[in-house]
């Protein structure tokens, strides 16, 4: 048991994992995010941890299959000694009773901790994610000036191709995936003091209410939010929470309040990288304009099948012709972005996330490790990014610096692979200007 750790969680994928990681560092509390629940012994080579990660792909996969692997993973988590267990959903909540259940998630975790009541937090609106009276509404493209939908009207994700978002009550979206009552805490509440806002969670507790929903609008919001959700944590009977990474921006703005942390020292300008590889399994409307923009701007282009890939062509011949256009692009000192240009949001929710991530993240290793000028590799899209980090051998990931908010800069530990200590960044989606691969390899925001 390790009681210096304040939090531990379990992401549903890897790009919202990294996203929690990010603003845990930033607030000052030393993360790594592991690819799998990680040993005592693997704990011990990454020192003075105060939370750690585990990046899931619960996201993907259907509520029989998470079962077991949130019950393994949440006893696990449980025994780490840290305040909170967080499992960490997307901001703008991808799930269905189908696929990626976040309901299922609460019953495990119910089952697992045997709290009282678990806190439910998705508002992040630092990273255009606001939750009106239960309602969510998200903003086109994360670190974006793009415009604010209500979720069930969002041009891209009312049209996700595997959890199409219909239902912006996030209250009636989770009643759909778990029969526990939801209760809401809503904005007008919010700006009470403590005591007052202490009294309506207990008449939610008493109205029988299971889990308990936070409204947010504003960042100064979170504050008060991180002390009411951190009074109920301890080290020997952690607090389950569910959310988006709101939780550790709240939990991070009030620890940080109290001078529970080291203040922040500048982070290091990471510096250019080029050429830049990136890999995208994302069909998101907003990637395909990066991608443009990418290639608009010398990128080198190489469209791979994803129909074949989804048949097992990665174990075929024709996957090294892949990896030779690669190498050739990369050599000639040309950025290049490997990418399934030609396939629609609904031709890819015929198509297995694994199937693709591993295929990516296999050409991923397999071309670092030919091409020594290779310092940064980027990984874009949510379904497929937690399969491509397996692929290419990593362990675990810190973050170095902050580029786009939502998506950090990171170093890679993966032994014995030719990744272990390059630069990895992984982009769900709905992440990112249209110049988002350009700030990447520049290393700054232009």
């Amino acid at each position: 048991m390790n009681s210096s750790l304040l939090l531990a969680y379990y992401g549903d994928d890897f790009t919202g994992s990294t996203d929690a990681l990010e603003f845990l560092s930033r607030a000052g509390v030393k993360t790594a995010l592991f690819i799998e629940t990680p040993t005592p012994e693997q704990l011990a080579s990454y020192p003075d941890l105060r939370a750690m990660g585990v990046a899931g792909m619960t996201r993907s996969i259907p509520p029989a299959s998470m079962e077991p692997i949130l019950r393994s993973a949440f006893t696990e988590l449980r025994k780490l000694g840290s305040r909170h267990v967080h499992y960490k959903v997307c901001s703008t909540f991808d799930s269905s009773p189908t696929m990626g259940s976040i309901g299922k998630a609460i019953d495990v975790g119910q089952e697992v901790f045997h709290k009282n009541f678990i806190p439910l937090l998705v508002a992040a609106p630092s990273l255009g994610r606001y939750c009106v009276f239960g309602n969510l509404f998200a903003r086109m493209g994360i670190g974006s000036d793009g415009a604010i939908f209500r979720l069930d009207r969002h041009p891209s994700m009312s049209k996700h191709p595997v959890t199409p978002a219909d239902e912006s009550d996030l209250r009636l979206h989770l009643a759909r995936q778990t029969t526990k009552k939801v209760g809401l805490l809503d904005i007008l509440q919010l700006v009470k003091n403590q005591e007052d806002i202490q009294n309506t969670i207990t008449a939610l507790l008493q109205d029988g209410s299971d889990i308990i929903l936070f409204d947010a609008l504003y960042d100064d919001q979170l504050t008060p939010i991180g002390e009411l959700i951190d009074s109920y944590g301890h080290p020997h009977n952690p607090l389950f929470l569910v959310g988006s990474s709101g939780i550790e921006m709240a939990l991070g703005k009030y620890w940080e309040s109290i001078g529970a942390l080291q203040p922040v020292t500048p982070w290091p300008d990471p510096g250019k990288a080029t050429p830049l590889l990136v890999l995208s399994g994302s069909c998101s409307p907003i990637t395909a304009k990066q991608i443009a923009w990418a290639t608009a701007n010398g990128f080198a282009e190489i469209i791979i099948d994803a129909q074949q890939i989804d048949a097992g062509a990665w174990l075929l011949p024709h996957m090294t012709d892949y990896n030779r256009k690669a190498i050739e692009f990369i050599s000639e000192g040309r950025s290049v972005i490997i990418h399934t240009g030609g396939t629609s949001a609904a031709q890819n929710k015929l198509f297995s996330s694994q199937k693709l991530g591993t295929a990516l993240g296999l050409i991923a290793r397999e071309v670092v490790g030919q091409c020594s000028a290779i310092k940064r590799v980027v990984v874009a899209g949510g379904d497929t990014s937690s399969y491509a980090a397996r692929a290419m051998g990593i362990e675990a990931v810190e973050m170095i610096a902050p580029l786009v908010a939502g998506a950090p800069l990171c170093k890679a530990t993966a032994p014995g692979s030719p990744i272990d200590g390059i630069d990895v960044n992984f982009k769900g989606g709905q992440v990112g200007a249209e110049n988002y691969f350009g700030i990447l390899l520049e290393g700054h925001v232009f």
